[in-house]
């Protein structure tokens, strides 16, 4: 593994940053450190692509590079940028980051399940895996882990392709996006192939970018998910907050009823009014997260007396929303009559960020105009692992891989998608939490995870 000296490139693979990961895990980190520094909490992995297994030589490389981890730090470079970068991020966060250490020995567990009794590396088999500790030191696992599966199943698995013309198809990509009008960013940290194809694919968005910077088009890449490569490009880091946040909170207050608007409001008393304000709604269900959006909102903390009479609403203070499941045409109606039905009159936002590719951008974006609406896009897989089998020149499908909180407080922690196939958590507990939450199951026919890039 490289150093993590910030201004070189990787010298060789794995991972060699603790910035090399999304945005959300640091203001979310953020946020931890300011109400929840001793909340202990587990997480675990999930293959969605389940007939898409390691073998054992890939296990044992993934193994050694999640161990590898422990051995990086912020450097004081990268602590310089986020200061100067992310205004967000207050004085003691940026002191507790200078001197985090990631612990995989201590925090990471896992287990290798072979199909055969046997010593060969070739051997398929399952992986068990699961962190657990403190919430503040285990939140930035998840980005780096998914990343390094994906990578240990393409240098070990599927090996039939390369890197060969991945800056073109990222910059063909762009210019579509561009030209069509699209605001865009880049999301596809989790599951690229590895730290190589991320690096060709920014290239290739930036020479788009640039390109398109002497015509009269509308479209606009406004920067990435993951906070590494912004800093190492120069462009923006984008992202608010994941679904573990919800998860989080409803699980430690055990108050799944409230848990949205406690999550907002833990949320505007870290962060303050406006800021990082867009709004994952569909943790326990779109629906049940809009009747949370309406409530009045305090001006910061957790202490403020809130004045119905005057205080602005969570819709009102947001910038806007993020799509992450269901249908997203049927979302678009949905979030256009509530804030209609809420005399909001401001053109609020709505980012979808799920399994994104150009077609469905262009689509999206003509359907959130139509709405009165401002579309933002965040594409991820599309970008970072779209390749060919050199042999064939068939599609060389991702994994579809999840590493989800799965408690806190020792206490079971639960999603509700706006796609059933989504959801996460235990059935009988599931159903508890459906019925606090008046959650309503939805099933989309294009959302089947299992075969979510197949076609």
């Amino acid at each position: 593994m490289a150093g993590s000296d910030h201004g070189n490139k990787p010298t060789a693979e794995g991972i060699f940053s603790v910035l090399d990961t999304d945005l959300y895990k640091l203001t979310m980190q953020c946020a931890v450190l300011k109400y929840f520094p001793n909340t202990e909490v587990a997480y675990s992995f999930t293959n969605r692509t389940p007939n898409m297994k390691l073998t054992r030589g890939a296990y044992n490389w993934l193994q050694d590079q999640i161990r590898k981890l422990g051995n990086v730090a912020v450097t004081g470079e990268e602590t310089a940028w986020l200061e100067k970068t992310c205004p967000f991020l207050n004085k003691d966060y940026l002191a507790y980051l200078t001197g985090f250490r990631l612990k995989p020995e201590e925090h990471v567990h896992m287990t290798f399940e072979p199909e055969a009794e046997t010593a060969d590396d070739d051997t398929p088999g399952t992986v068990r895996l699961a962190v657990r500790g403190l919430w503040v030191e285990t939140i930035v696992y998840e980005i780096p882990i998914l990343a390094l599966v994906s990578e240990a199943y393409f240098k070990f698995i599927d090996r039939d392709w390369t890197h060969d013309g991945q800056v073109d198809n990222a910059k063909q990509k762009g210019l579509q996006l561009l030209e069509h009008g699209c605001v865009f960013s880049e999301f596809g940290s989790r599951r690229r192939r590895d730290y190589k194809t991320h690096e060709l694919v920014m290239q290739g968005l930036l020479e788009a970018s640039k390109e398109a910077g002497s015509k009269d088009w509308k479209g606009k890449f406004t920067g990435t998910s993951n906070v590494h490569f912004a800093m190492r490009y120069g462009v923006q880091p984008i992202g608010t907050v994941a679904h573990e946040w919800f998860m989080a909170i409803a699980a430690i207050t055990d108050d799944y009823a409230n848990a949205s608007e406690l999550a907002m409001q833990y949320w505007v008393g870290t962060f303050g009014r406006g800021v990082l304000a867009i709004a994952l709604t569909d943790t326990f269900g779109t629906p049940a997260f809009l009747r949370a959006f309406t409530k009045p909102a305090p001006k910061s903390g957790m202490t403020d007396a809130i004045d119905d009479a005057t205080d602005p609403t969570y819709a009102q203070i947001f910038t806007g929303v993020r799509q992450d499941s269901g249908d997203p045409l049927e979302y678009c109606k949905l979030i256009s009559k509530f804030y209609s039905g809420q005399g909001i009159k401001e053109k609020k936002v709505v980012v979808y960020s799920d399994s994104l590719n150009v077609e469905k951008c262009i689509k999206y974006k003509e359907a959130t105009d139509a709405a009165g609406l401002t579309p933002s896009f965040g594409v991820g897989t599309f970008f970072t692992n779209d390749f060919t089998h050199v042999s064939s020149g068939e599609k060389s499908v991702p994994l579809n891989i999840v590493i989800k909180l799965s408690e806190a407080n020792g206490k079971p922690a639960v999603k509700l998608s706006d796609n059933k196939g989504k959801n996460t958590g235990e059935d009988e507990f599931i159903g508890k939490v459906k019925e606090l939450v008046g959650y309503e199951e939805h099933e989309w026919k294009e959302g089947d995870e299992a075969h979510r890039w197949d076609n």
